[in-house]
């Protein structure tokens, strides 16, 4: 229990001192899957916009495949892209493994289909509530999806963030790829593995503590995101329900004014 509270103590004075060591790995941990969630959400969301509103043929083939996709292990991933960038795979000549790039690409690779099949799922959503709407004024899917993915970007704001949480816990694949070097490719998952494995207890709390509270902001971050859609959903139909009223006001009131006119006609 002594060697406990004193591993909790120390990993919370590594804290509040913000410890050089810890601060490294913990903005290369951040900028890692920052980069990463970056490039996965560029991509996924307009794919997943165009897939929720296409329909081709063996599109369920497509979105088989890509629901297949979300279960996929992150050690299968890292071992994928580590074939692909090693000495005598088809990209071993930009020379990237064991390298910042490798971890980014890594854990672009494991959060895009995140993005895509969530984002495919509520643009799908939007499409069997408004698109015959949008089809009758001859929008086109591409447009379509686009018009719908802006009508649902705060449900999108919340896959990104849901994203990023997804890539800032990752081990595995940034684990094979990036080597866990010290100083260079070490993040804040491998680092509480090897410092785990080594009995250096209050680091690897130190950093469990940090990776906790980023996991905390980002569940709060998609509350505070799903209220501010709430409340504005409510205050465009208070609008929309303000103009209708005022839209009928003036009906009656234009009613009322004809009916005597026409009484002295």
């Amino acid at each position: 229990m002594n060697s406990m509270t004193d591993s909790v103590a120390t990993a919370l004075q590594l804290i509040i001192s913000l410890d050089s060591g810890l601060l490294a790995i913990v903005g290369r941990s951040l900028a890692v899957s920052a980069t990463a969630c970056l490039m996965a959400c560029m991509l996924g969301l307009v794919l997943g916009a165009w897939l929720g509103v296409a329909r081709f043929a063996g599109r369920g083939v497509v979105l088989t495949l890509l629901n297949t996709f979300l279960a996929i292990p992150s050690v299968v991933v890292g071992l994928v892209i580590y074939l692909l960038l090693s000495r005598t795979g088809p990209l071993g000549f930009l020379g990237w493994l064991f390298s910042f790039k490798a971890m980014v690409l890594a854990q672009a690779v494991l959060v895009l289909p995140v993005v895509t099949a969530l984002t495919r799922q509520t643009v799908e959503d939007a499409e069997n509530i408004h698109g015959e709407q949008l089809r009758s004024l001859g929008a086109r899917p591409l447009m379509r999806s686009l018009l719908l993915a802006w009508d649902e970007r705060y449900a999108l704001l919340t896959v990104m963030i849901a994203s990023f949480g997804r890539a800032v816990s990752e081990v595995g694949a940034v684990m094979i790829v990036g080597g866990n070097i010290d100083g260079f490719t070490r993040v804040m998952t491998t680092a509480i593995a090897l410092e785990t494995s080594k009995g250096d207890l209050p680091l690897a709390l130190g950093l469990g503590l940090i990776l906790l509270s980023v996991v905390l902001i980002l569940n709060v971050l998609i509350a505070v995101v799903r209220r501010w859609r709430e409340r504005s959903e409510i205050k465009e139909t208070a609008a929309e329900a303000s103009h209708a009223a005022l839209r009928d006001g003036r009906s009656a009131s234009a009613k009322a004014a004809v009916g005597p006119l026409e009484v002295s006609s």
